[in-house]
Order: C-alpha cells, then structure tokens, then sequence
C-alpha cells in the first residue's frame, strides 16, 4: 500500500481521528506516524476539526410506541406452494423474466449512476449506525442501527472540511432510508477530504445553518 498518496493518507487520518480503525490497523498507523511529521500535521488538523464533535451523547429509552409500531407490522410467514403449470407457460414466464433483466442491465450501464464515494457513519460507541453512498447528483442514506427520535425532531447531515465548520448536506428523510438531493455548491464538497457527522435537530432541521443539537454519528468520506 503506498502510504504517499494524499486522498490515503487523509482518509487514514480520518478514520484513525474518529476511531473507525480496528487494533492492528491503529497499531500500523501509530507506526507510520513516528517517522512522518507531515501525516502527524495531518491528524492534528483532522482530530482540531472534530473536537467540537465529541461531546457524548447520553443513552435514551426506546419509546414504547416504537416497538408497538414494529411488532404490528410483522406478519406470520406463510408457506405458498405453486401449482404445476404446463411447460409452456413456463417458457413464457422464464422469457419474460429473461428480457426484464436485460432491460435492467442496460438501464444501469446507460445512466451510469455510480456510487463514487462512501462512508459508514458509526455514533459515539463505534457501533455502525447510517449508511451514505455518494452518486453524482445526490446522496443515498440507509439505516444500519439509527436511534428513535420523536416526530418533533430530524436528522441532519453535515459535510465537515479540514477548516472545522460544517456545512449542511441536508436533512435525512423519516426512518432513516431515502435520497439526499445536492446542490451545486454541495456536490463541489463530494470528493474533497471531508468527514461526514450526523446532528439531532428541531424537526426540519437547524435554525441557525450550524448544528444545534448533538452529534449523534460521524465518519469519513472515501472513494469507492
């Protein structure tokens, strides 16, 4: 692995600053970091950048609506045995089927919508939290393991350069799982050395352009 490369070396700072990195990968990074002043300047940055981001955030009960929601929309799992059809109308449903995927595939090798970065949001524990996939025009979120929040409340995610002041990316849809749209001037951040952190705000997100609640998850962007 070439430890030079700029977009490494920060991605590495990064990860080793938020504390995303397992024990032998710290154990190597630590080694690096004896015998290069440079990568040393580089996590200080990183790590003055996300001080104001490390306040813990205290463990809140799941309300008891929320569980009521979940196990009212599980249903038994029933067993559907198809009947036998004859073997003609199965050769039409397998055709079918057959041009549905070929249609797919070109679909996608024509839009060319491509994940070209992503990152793994984890909150304060270093649990996985949020998922984030960054396309050319927008961001896809998915949820791993979100805290509840109340219908009063959003979640709102925020692009962190290497100057330290966040920048909104937008407000993350209900539950969690949804598409983030970006404008010009957020898509010029995608590809640049940022991090990426989750705030818990009023409900539509902060007031005041800067976080106001606590940051619930952070992580840092990476190229696919």
């Amino acid at each position: 692995m070439n430890y030079q490369t700029p977009t490494l070396r920060r991605a590495l700072a990064a990860d080793y600053a938020i504390g995303l990195m397992s024990s032998a990968a710290r154990r190597r990074f630590e080694q690096l970091l004896l015998d290069d002043a440079a990568l040393r300047s580089e996590l200080a940055q990183w790590q003055e950048s996300l001080a104001s981001l490390t306040d813990a955030v205290a463990e809140q009960p799941v309300p008891d609506r929320v569980w009521h929601g979940i196990t009212s929309r599980i249903d038994p799992q029933e067993l559907h045995v198809p009947q036998k059809r004859p073997f003609w109308n199965w050769l039409r449903v397998t055709m079918a089927v057959c041009s549905l995927v070929i249609a797919v595939a070109l679909g996608v090798i024509y839009t060319r919508d491509e994940v070209r970065y992503s990152a793994t949001l984890a909150s304060a524990d270093a649990k996985p939290a949020l998922r984030v996939q960054a396309h050319a025009d927008y961001l896809q979120v998915e949820p791993l393991t979100l805290a509840a929040i109340t219908p009063e409340q959003s979640l709102e995610l925020w692009a962190i350069p290497a100057d330290g002041k966040p920048i909104s990316l937008g407000v993350i849809p209900a539950g969690g799982k949804g598409n983030v749209e970006l404008n010009e001037a957020q898509k010029a951040l995608i590809g640049k050395p940022i991090a990426l952190a989750v705030s818990l705000e009023p409900k539509g997100g902060s007031p005041t352009g800067q976080p106001t609640g606590p940051v619930l998850y952070q992580g840092a962007l990476a190229a696919r």
